[in-house]
């Protein structure tokens, strides 16, 4: 059966701006999605922010630059992921719409398999 990745984006500012009653009620959100759609997981976690990223890029001669933090800045940052077993997109999108997302939102994306 296919695999989806269900990708996380939040407004990081946001969420560090909510107390921790709130941030304790997304948590909770988050495990009754996983209760939910037990029978579909296959993996998921959240990422720590952008600020302790380390992006490594090669250019065209083949040298490698590392810097601290992410690859681009945006308002929305990945904040972390599910994969999610589905028949189809449909089937997929219909789980993401499930997914707490309350300063952000979902991209579905198909894992893509290569042929051994």
């Amino acid at each position: 059966m296919p695999q989806y990745l269900l990708l996380i984006y939040d407004d990081e500012s946001a969420v560090a701006g909510i107390g921790q009653e709130q941030f304790d009620q997304l948590l909770k959100e988050h495990r009754s999605f996983g209760e939910r759609n037990a029978s579909v997981l296959r993996g998921g976690h959240a990422l720590e922010p952008t600020t302790t990223a380390t992006s490594i890029r090669k250019d065209s001669t083949g040298n490698v630059t590392v810097t601290d933090g992410p690859f681009a800045e945006t308002k929305e940052a990945l904040g972390g992921f599910y994969i999610v077993e589905a028949a189809d997109l449909d089937e997929a999108i219909a789980v993401a719409k499930q997914v707490p997302a309350p300063y952000g939102g979902v991209e579905v994306r198909p894992v893509r398999v290569f042929d051994q």
